[in-house]
């Protein structure tokens, strides 16, 4: 009886089983928790472990008495900075330009078109065409490595957001008299803010963070802090390592916070 009893509750469950979007969702947080969460959780019980698994906070130490580390985190910090600056210099004119156009989006899709190559492919290319012409490989073939990479991530949500701009604002301004220039920096450019901070953090996240394209485009000369990590785990540095990821961490989640708060309310603030 109890077996019949418990068949029949399963069948009654499995009868009032609906499909729902918090159905779907199940799946995907079970990848977060198994590939998100979980990693996460190791490497904070990590940076506070010592060899012999007692709880310790000599790992911090090591690494922000390590003045090696920290110039190499500053190190990333500029080439990423410069690297953004960049991108956002040759990204924005061009998502400008080609916003205009009818066939702007083929366009867009002819710069990211490199983005379907597996990237160490096209960093392998790119040391070849500089080993070709004799180019010295250094800081500076690293930059253009990372610009080179990275750009198609700063494009697509210029593009995008330029694209969505209503042109009556344009029309208004130059009715009120503004000049093209005027029209662009008081009404183009602030309403494209919300672009040009999604592009700043998709580009300077993952810059900073890079570690195989310094180490290609420099011969090993050129040391980023994703590398000094991937060298920490490499050599079963795992407490310092785990320590240098959670830096990382914060260094991100900080960012993100500041650009969050760039990006609300600003676009209106410059419109006539």
């Amino acid at each position: 009886m109890k077996a019949a009893e418990f068949f029949k509750k399963g069948v009654g469950k499995i009868k009032n089983f609906r499909l729902t979007r918090r159905v779907f969702a199940y799946p995907y947080v079970l990848f977060m928790l198994a590939f998100i969460v979980a990693p996460l959780v190791v490497l904070f019980v990590n940076a506070f472990l010592a060899a012999d698994g007692s709880f310790t906070f000599d790992n911090f130490a090591d690494f922000f008495s390590d003045s090696v580390n920290l110039s190499v985190l500053g190190m990333s910090v500029a080439v990423g900075a410069i690297t953004t600056a960049i991108c956002l210099l040759i990204g924005y004119p061009l998502a400008y330009i080609v916003s205009k156009w009818s066939s702007g989006s083929v366009i867009v899709l002819l710069t990211i078109l490199p983005m379907w190559v597996n990237f160490l492919i096209r960093t392998y290319a790119l040391k070849a065409i500089f080993n070709a012409v004799n180019v010295p490989l250094g800081v500076g073939t690293v930059i253009i490595g990372m610009v080179y990479n990275f750009i198609p991530y700063m494009i697509m949500p210029l593009h995008t957001t330029l694209s969505n701009i209503d042109p009556s604002y344009a029309e208004a301004a130059k009715d009120l008299g503004a000049t093209p220039v005027e029209t662009f920096f008081k009404t183009t450019l602030p309403l494209s803010l919300p672009g040009i901070v999604s592009g700043i953090t998709m580009v300077f996240i993952p810059t900073i963070s890079a570690f195989a394209i310094s180490g290609m485009l420099s011969n090993n000369t050129v040391l980023m802090f994703g590398d000094s990590i991937n060298i920490k785990f490499m050599n079963q540095l795992y407490g310092t390592g785990s320590v240098m990821s959670i830096v990382m961490l914060i260094l991100v989640l900080v960012l993100n916070f500041f650009m969050n708060r760039a990006n609300k309310g600003e676009a209106p603030k410059g419109i006539w």
